[in-house]
């Protein structure tokens, strides 16, 4: 069974088409890479997958789970981190992975055990009474990652995880989920870093609403070819149908 399938998903703001259709589906284990300009839908298909928002149309299952039928067991089943993650920013470290293991019912059996792994994923042990305002942005965003996954799920979904974090911590927390994802979680994430799209399995790219093309970042690129100059030629070819 794949991770998520997409079937004719569309979502219509009114007149406004933000996504015209799509479809794809993602394997288990898979590390899946949604690009796009900004306003070209990856948000919004994001929402639709996480079951926040319903689809005007078409079908999509996460986990098995029907997005706009079964929102609420989505939503139990899936990680999900944006670059806006809601860390509290006056609560300590330890205070908001205790904060996030209530919002997920982790057992008292299990919660020290997630704890530690969050405290040592993170590299913040002997920080646990700091506060995320005190963090650099590479420790804030694996303490985010670790309160994401606090509740163990098989998807994640990570959307412009890494934007405006230096690239040492970028490469360090693309390490980390890339330890996901051999560990058989699936990895659904957008970038505009063409760096990280390389790290992914498959790459599908959005363009305002419209899927226009997939695959692995080799079957793309057809050699040596940038990735940006193949988002380009992409998109050129498409604007070049519609006009």
């Amino acid at each position: 069974m794949n991770a998520i399938t997409v079937t004719n998903l569309t979502r219509k703001f009114g007149k406004f088409i933000a996504v015209n259709g799509i479809n794809f589906t993602v394997e288990q284990g898979e590390i899946f890479g949604f690009l796009g300009p900004n306003g070209s839908g990856k948000s919004t298909t994001i929402r639709m997958l996480c079951g926040i928002i319903e689809s005007t149309s078409g079908y999509a299952t996460v986990g098995g789970y029907d997005i706009n039928k079964q929102s609420e067991k989505v939503k139990e089943n899936i990680g999900y981190m944006s670059q806006k993650f809601s860390l509290y920013e006056d609560l300590t470290v330890e205070q908001n992975i205790d904060f996030y293991s209530g919002i997920y019912n982790i057992s008292k059996d299990s919660k020290q055990e997630r704890k530690n792994w969050i405290l040592e994923m993170a590299g913040l042990k002997g920080k646990e009474k700091m506060t995320p305002k005190a963090l650099s942005g590479g420790w804030k965003q694996r303490l985010a990652l670790g309160c994401a996954v606090i509740h163990q799920p098989k998807i994640i979904f990570l959307d412009e995880p890494t934007a405006g974090v230096d690239p040492i911590s970028r490469r360090n927390f693309w390490d980390l989920i890339q330890d996901l994802a051999q560990q058989g979680i699936t990895i659904f994430v957008t970038t505009h870093y063409m760096d990280e799209a390389e790290h992914c399995n498959r790459l599908a790219f959005i363009y305002y609403g419209d899927l226009i093309s997939m695959g692995t970042p080799r079957e793309l690129k057809k050699g040596n070819q940038p990735l940006e100059e193949v988002f380009v030629n992409l998109i050129n070819e498409h604007d070049s149908k519609g006009s």
